[in-house]
């Protein structure tokens, strides 16, 4: 359902306005680092959770970390049914309930931390961008972010419709923006020798908006509160213009140094949107992430192979730019699931946690 525009318009009011008030600090301020995944799963019942695994029987193409694409046949043929114990519907069920605790604590730490704006830094994919134009980094600066409106027909598999809506894109839904604040993040970044693109409309959500990666995280994250965003766009999927780790991370130091900078008296949150590993669960590559997420090992993150981060592992630089943004804040908790969906390994290691 479309939002309501005088609500956004008090909002947007109060970014442009409330660094003058006395009490206010004299710059914006990091208060709460996120990392959460997205997959359909988190949107899904356990029960149901067989459903999408069924579409990856049919895949030819999955991404492994060493670079190679296989075809599920392939991937089933040398794992040798290794995690069918853990592919069953009784192990959903209770990783499902896993999932929703730390999502529940993630939205309840977000609360607590009161931000006035919500920098999410994720990727699109085929939502508002296309091949006709895939920039390496793009900030969104206009006062209404439009969903995009994804069509569910009697083809589409069964579990598309509940995930659309989770991920809003069930209608075309409009969240806050933040203008004033995106343009000060656009001009920081340039002046640091990050260029950016630049977005501020959805023209037709029919046919472009944003997608899941923003979608899921208002909706499950923000309680119905609604909170101004700034949507960060990162080209993680899509080469050749895809950045490297080590650039992921000096974008989101570059980020913070942005925020930092700009006179508006805002508590910000930086979210990381997305991963890690999928759609073959790698778990010593997410564990050699989290590990370096937790201990804030920089060049553990920025040495990461890019061979590694290819499609759905490819959010993991979402994560490695909000490590550069939010340098200096303590991580206060990590939950990590490794997520196989079928006998042959295939489906997600989800990750949730908080800085603070």
């Amino acid at each position: 359902m479309l939002g309501s525009l005088t609500s956004f318009a008090i909002l947007n009011t109060k970014l442009n306005t409330n660094h003058e008030c006395e009490d206010a600090p004299i710059m914006a301020d990091i208060v709460i680092g996120i990392g959460t995944s997205h997959s359909p799963l988190l949107t899904l019942d356990g029960a149901r959770w067989a459903e999408r695994a069924a579409d990856d029987l049919r895949n030819q193409r999955l991404n492994m970390s060493d670079g190679r694409w296989v075809s599920y046949e392939q991937l089933a043929a040398a794992v040798e049914n290794r995690y069918a114990s853990v592919s069953t519907t009784e192990h959903f069920v209770a990783k499902a309930g896993i999932c929703r605790t730390a999502l529940d604590r993630i939205a309840a730490d977000l609360a607590t931390a009161a931000p006035d704006v919500v920098v999410i830094v994720g990727d699109d994919q085929d939502e508002l961008f296309s091949l006709s134009n895939m920039p390496a980094l793009s900030i969104f600066y206009g006062d209404q972010v439009v969903t995009r409106h994804r069509q569910v027909g009697a083809a589409s598999p069964s579990w598309l419709p509940t995930v659309v809506k989770g991920y809003a894109m069930d209608e075309a839904h409009v969240f806050p923006g933040a203008p004033a604040f995106a343009l000060d993040l656009i001009k920081g970044l340039m002046a640091r020798s990050v260029d950016v693109g630049a977005a501020a409309k959805v023209d037709d959500p029919r046919v472009a908006g944003f997608g899941h990666a923003y979608g899921f995280v208002v909706k499950r994250l923000f309680g119905g509160r609604a909170i101004p965003i700034v949507p960060v766009m990162l080209n993680t999927y899509f080469p050749p213009n895809v950045p490297t780790p080590a650039r992921c991370h000096d974008i989101g130091q570059a980020l913070r140094a942005a925020i930092e900078a700009s006179p508006m008296a805002l508590r910000v949150a930086v979210v990381a949107s997305g991963g890690l590993s999928h759609f073959v669960v790698d778990e010593a590559l997410d564990r050699q992430v989290i590990d370096a997420l937790v201990a804030a090992d920089a060049q553990a993150l920025r040495g990461l192979p890019v061979g590694a981060l290819n499609a759905g592992s490819s959010e993991i630089r979402n994560w490695i730019a909000v490590a550069g943004a939010i340098e200096g804040l303590q991580n206060r908790w990590l939950e990590y699931q490794p997520l196989y969906r079928t006998p042959a390994g295939t489906g997600i290691g989800v990750a949730f946690s908080v800085w603070s």
